[in-house]
């Protein structure tokens, strides 16, 4: 999940999205009580899509309301990383699924092979998806050569989720630096694919390892290397600290559930919802150098079969009350116009902690991929579980 020299990519990307103007906040659980969408007739009681989805994305509530409403079929499969599902398409030649969802700075993984359709906009109800979102989209990858592959569906972030009974930190004050510190033997839990990111907008920020906050790894190779062995170096005395490593979303809980981490660096979801769901002294918040920030979205991969089905999910998905089903499931931001009068107030006082004053002008969108990223930063992951 990813996300100008003279403008950051996160002045762009962020403009006039909030989650506070597009959700109001994420509820725990909840039905809907109707669904006003319309559906094309010739389409009622017919066909079938096959998703491939991020395994909390399309739960059985959401697969209940588009058969009920429909009569097409859902056939759903799941993943846990972008890598699974760009390895599974890749291995049958874009066949096999209907509709996939990648994070958006991962576009140029399906390139090559032509993995992707280009989105036919006249199917499409634009007018559902938040405007500045479906621009934004744009900037980190959702096009290629003037054309869109991608459409937005929802959009998150990676913070720090911490136990407020063991440490005690002022809003606005939590830094990644915080993580990396004496004291905490087994206390950390982490995402080397993200730390290796963290780390160095963090060194960047106190002067050790001058990087642009983050983005000379996309500059060049050279550069990367030079920023993450950096990284490598600063975090070799600290290596200790890491309790566990997590994933996924159910390894990140885990590591606190389980594993004994009082702190660490998680998905938002994760966070608020073991704030809600396990215990109010898990807080979630955006750290002062900025969360990263990713978007996820829906594409349509080159052997799609059941292409008019998809479209119709695709359109329910958007909808208000659709968009704050999927929200009120998981905790993530959808990008669905209209879905804030349908949640709930308990996620709302949990984004006024996860995102101080200034945190969502101020949150980092993991840039589109480079040839070099992927590869490079897996040398430096495996460098660091064997630090």
């Amino acid at each position: 999940m990813t996300k100008n020299k003279s403008i950051h990519i996160s002045q762009i990307a962020t403009k006039g999205i909030s989650r506070r103007t597009i959700l109001k906040g994420a509820a725990v659980a909840g039905g809907v009580a109707a669904l006003p969408f319309s559906i094309s007739r010739s389409l009622a009681s017919s066909g079938e899509v096959n998703v491939f989805a991020w395994g909390d994305y399309i739960q059985p509530n959401i697969i209940e309301a588009f058969e009920k409403k429909t009569g097409i079929k859902i056939n759903l499969s799941t993943y846990g990383s972008n890598e699974e599902v760009q390895s599974k398409l890749r291995a049958a030649g874009g066949k096999g699924f209907d509709l996939i969802f990648p994070s958006v700075d991962t576009r140029p993984e399906y390139d090559d092979g032509n993995l992707l359709q280009v989105i036919d906009e006249s199917r499409l109800k634009v007018d559902q998806i938040d405007s500045s979102i479906w621009r934004s989209s744009i900037k980190l990858g959702a096009a290629r050569r003037g054309k869109r592959y991608l459409i937005p569906f929802n959009w998150g972030t990676e913070g720090i989720t911490y136990d407020s009974s063991v440490h005690n930190f002022k809003p606005g004050e939590l830094s990644y630096g915080d993580m990396w510190v004496d004291g905490l033997e087994g206390k950390v839990a982490a995402r080397q694919k993200s730390i290796v990111m963290t780390l160095a907008i963090y060194l960047d920020s106190i002067g050790k390892v001058s990087s642009n906050r983050g983005m000379d790894i996309y500059k060049s190779e050279a550069d990367m290397r030079r920023v993450m062995d950096g990284c490598l170096k600063f975090l070799k005395p600290y290596r200790k600290n890491i309790g566990a490593f997590w994933n996924n979303a159910t390894e990140a809980t885990s590591a606190f559930t389980d594993a004994g981490c009082t702190i660490g660096q998680t998905w938002d979801t994760t966070g608020i919802k073991l704030h809600i769901d396990v215990d109010k002294k898990w807080i979630y918040t955006a750290p002062k150098e900025g969360a990263l920030a990713w978007m996820d979205t829906m594409g349509i991969p080159s052997g799609a079969t059941n292409i008019e089905q998809t479209y119709e999910f695709i359109n329910f998905l958007m909808t208000p009350e659709i968009g704050a089903m999927f929200a009120n499931n998981t905790g993530y931001n959808t990008a669905a116009v209209g879905s804030a009068r349908y949640l709930s107030e308990a996620n709302k006082a949990a984004f006024k902690i996860a995102y101080p004053e200034g945190a969502i002008a101020n949150m980092w969108w993991w840039p589109m991929n480079t040839p070099w990223f992927n590869s490079v930063r897996q040398e430096y992951v495996e460098m660091i579980t064997a630090l």
